[in-house]
């Protein structure tokens, strides 16, 4: 999320400022790095239940910490509700 946020990305809004609150920084992960991401906890989970544009694909960006294994981590940022 703060990657996406310091890059200036205005579509991702962020509001909870990454404490797993809000899930206003939904994103799309490709899947090809599913298997390099840690799992969903059930707060992250439970948050995007609520969403109606959930996918298979879907993870709060304020969960997933950028290292150099997600080099190259493609997202798109869901729609906000």
């Amino acid at each position: 999320m703060e990657v996406i946020r310091n890059a200036d990305v205005e579509e991702l809004s962020a509001l909870c400022g990454g404490s797993c609150s809000c899930a206003t920084c939904h994103v799309y992960v490709a899947s090809a790095f599913h298997d390099r991401l840690p799992a969903m906890n059930e707060y992250e989970n439970d948050l995007l239940e609520t969403s109606e544009y959930r996918t298979q694909e879907s993870r709060l960006s304020c969960q997933l910490l950028f290292d150099v294994t997600l080099d190259g981590l493609a997202v798109t940022i869901a729609p906000q509700e």
